[in-house]
């Protein structure tokens, strides 16, 4: 359930919002989420949801889920359901129908023949190496194409025939009349249309011309009647050329865009261009791998709707460089599961003890609560038999200063259980432990022992009633904080992909309570003592369990 308090306040996308209704200059506020299906949305795009939908939510507005679809060789089908799947996992529901920017291809159409009509756009035959070469620098001005001037009539009759077909990919544009000696690029005559034959997602093989993403996202958010346009600070240079499209078409709405800065979260990446790479040389198995930090990654791995809206409200909204430790993020999660998570117990690395004092006539099996403060969770009966697992880890024949757990002639308390004494060790001919004989103090069952305080408690398994399951250990994809951003002696960025994990997934077989037999994918546990877990959303059957480590119970991750 969403309530407005679940989102960033305080910043200055508020402070404007709260302004423009108080003066009357809106009476609600329409906002909306504009993806490009060119690939599956990330950590970045989270925020920028929670941002957009939890404005309209906050203040009864509207948000509209838009499809910014200009570039049809790189989108498809796919993503577009994807985008639909995560904005509703994290919680939202979009005004009325998805919306595509080419449902408005028509009306651009028709809005650049009304540009071409007043001299404020011309046909450009300038190839690509050309149009860099007249465009100038940051520093000197460009120079007008030689085909700037053509007259109007011959603009529309070139630009129809573009439509038509008639010219072959790449051989003209369509450009506007703005300023080539403008100290902004962006605003030195850009391209709105150019030839591409290509097949789209939306309009099949209606049109060989396309329009550019600056131009459409204008003047999709002005015929959608948006109020508030929210952008990443990458786009504070378009805003010009944005005004500019808005103010000479005839379109009603006027919307005025906002940037607030990118989320850049370290030991990750968030360009789809570099993720899209990932996925195509496989080095991650898909884009919902859980090691991914795309939505449906996050997912996969375990990863909460509310866990990820606290994150978007503890990183807020400004313009300053918002750069997030990877452990921001996964102490979100770990905050949410905290409180939501059932309890389990599983044994990850298991060491065999046997019982040597077991009397099943004696041995009690205990009840355990699911969650330690939610009765309605219920509970569960932990049943005790001859042969226990217990982590290997829980037991140590040299132990250094402060362990407090298993040690031979030592005792611990088994979790929700009894007092346990380590009595022998037995190891193979190599040296290896193999197993331990322990005796049961039948007398400390909810009880402290008589005359003597153990301090250590361990969890632990029943040999005979445990399920085999299998778990997926995963950690960070990268080692280093900025793995695109590394130079070599050169002085040239390495490759990214020179910086992946080799220890970023482990597969083991291991042990869990009866309670891990006959889960529905996705179904969160916290295994007591080790961290976090979650069935896995492709490959776990009920029969089959199939767990993936979402976060471990504290940050102890270090770099490799």
């Amino acid at each position: 359930m969403l309530n407005k308090d679940q989102f960033a306040d305080n910043h200055f996308i508020r402070t404007i919002i709260e302004e423009d209704l108080k003066s009357g200059k809106h009476e609600a506020i329409q906002t909306r989420f504009p993806p490009e299906p060119n690939g599956y949305l990330h950590i970045g795009h989270a925020k920028s949801i929670c941002l957009n939908f939890g404005l309209a939510y906050v203040y009864d507005g509207q948000c509209n889920l838009r499809f910014d679809d200009t570039n049809p060789e790189k989108e498809n089908q796919e993503y577009v359901d994807s985008i639909k799947e995560d904005v509703r996992w994290l919680g939202f529901e979009w005004s009325g129908e998805p919306r595509y920017a080419s449902d408005y291809f028509d009306q651009l159409f028709d809005y650049a023949i009304g540009l071409i009509k007043e001299s404020k756009a011309y046909v450009d035959d300038l190839t690509p190496e050309e149009m860099r070469e007249y465009r100038g620098t940051l520093t000197e001005p460009g120079k007008n194409s030689p085909y700037r001037d053509r007259s109007v009539e011959e603009n529309l009759d070139l630009f129809y025939k573009m439509r038509d077909g008639a010219f072959p990919d790449g051989s003209k544009t369509l450009r506007l009349k703005i300023d080539m000696a403008s100290g902004n690029i962006n605003m030195r005559d850009p391209v709105i249309y150019r030839i591409r034959r290509a097949h789209h997602h939306n309009t099949g093989d209606k049109w060989c011309i396309y329009p550019m993403y600056d131009y459409t996202h204008a003047l999709s958010d002005a015929i959608e009647n948006i109020t508030h346009s929210l952008c990443t600070l990458e786009f504070e240079s378009h805003r010009p050329l944005y005004d500019w499209v808005v103010e000479n078409t005839p379109v009603t709405g006027k919307p005025r865009q906002y940037e607030f800065s990118r989320l850049e979260l370290l030991y990750s990446i968030t360009s789809k261009r570099k993720l899209n790479q990932l996925v195509s040389e496989g080095h991650v198995s898909g884009w919902d791998d859980p090691r991914m930090p795309t939505i449906s990654g996050m997912r996969r791995r375990g990863y909460t709707p509310e866990g990820l809206r606290l994150f978007a409200k503890r990183v807020g909204i400004s313009k300053s460089e918002n750069i997030v430790d990877m452990s921001v993020l996964e102490g979100a999660v770990r905050e949410e599961l905290e409180n939501s998570a059932p309890r389990m117990m599983a044994v990850l690395n298991p060491l065999k003890v046997t019982l040597t004092n077991y009397d099943a006539a004696r041995a009690e099996s205990r009840t355990a609560p699911y969650h330690p403060n939610r009765e309605e969770m219920g509970s569960r009966e932990l049943p005790i038999s001859s042969t226990l697992y217990i982590e290997a880890d829980d037991f140590s024949e040299n132990p250094p200063k402060g362990f407090k757990r298993l040690t031979p002639g030592g005792e611990v308390r088994l979790r929700h259980s009894y007092v346990m004494k380590c009595d022998e060790v037995v190891k193979d001919a190599d040296g290896n432990i193999v197993e331990l004989k322990c005796s049961l103090d039948y007398d400390t069952l909810g009880k402290n022992p008589e005359g003597r305080k153990v301090k250590g408690v361990i969890h632990w398994l029943s040999a005979e009633h445990a399920v085999p399951v299998t778990v997926r250990l995963y950690d960070r994809l990268f080692t280093v904080e900025r793995p695109d951003a590394v130079r070599g002696e050169d002085g040239e960025y390495l490759p990214f992909t020179d910086f992946l994990n080799p220890e970023s997934v482990k597969e083991i077989t291991a042990y869990a309570e009866p309670a891990a037999k006959n889960l529905p994918a996705e179904s969160r546990w916290q295994f007591e003592r080790l961290g976090y877990f979650v069935t896995d959303r492709k490959d776990h059957r009920p029969e089959q369990p199939v767990f993936n480590r979402t976060v471990t119970l504290k940050d102890s991750w270090q770099p490799k």
